[in-house]
């Protein structure tokens, strides 16, 4: 007879492009379980994964994190995350991905964050673009970052 401890399988969890949680394709959209999920999300050379008495793999679309909005605050680049944690941006941690997507170092730089599309039009307002050259140059306060496309 088999017991309910050998019935049970590992949940298929994955982060889509948009930073939300699935369990088996299903949308995770209960408040505790997210933030529990997102604590404690964790990355080594196999991938991303919770620990817990087992290793859980999760399938990450793009990148787990997610800028839903940015805004210059004096000297600083300052963000807010799709878990509604705030931070600053180094900018030199920003690079564009594919189709121009910025993306900067995240959570301590453990991890990387994809701007969403409103947070990279707010972004690029603070960039300057030479259209002759085809680079831009990130402002904040006094400093300038050039922005450029890295894999």
């Amino acid at each position: 007879m088999a017991t309910p401890e050998s019935e049970w399988k590992l949940p298929r969890l994955r982060i889509d492009v948009n930073g939300d949680w699935l369990d088996d394709g299903v949308e995770v959209t209960h408040p505790g379980v997210l933030a529990n999920l997102r604590a404690n999300l964790r990355r080594d050379p196999q991938g991303y994964f919770i620990q817990t008495r087992v290793r859980i793999p999760v399938e990450v679309d793009d990148v787990p994190w997610v800028v839903a909005r940015v805004e210059l605050s004096g000297e600083r680049l300052h963000a807010v995350l799709n878990d509604g944690t705030e931070t600053d941006v180094d900018p030199a941690t920003i690079r564009l991905g594919v189709g121009n997507v910025p993306y900067c170092a995240a959570k301590g730089g453990g991890f990387e964050a994809r701007f969403s599309r409103a947070a990279a039009f707010q972004l690029l307002a603070l960039a300057n673009y030479d259209e002759r050259t085809g680079e831009g140059t990130l402002r904040v306060g006094s400093r300038e970052v050039p922005l450029r496309r890295r894999a």
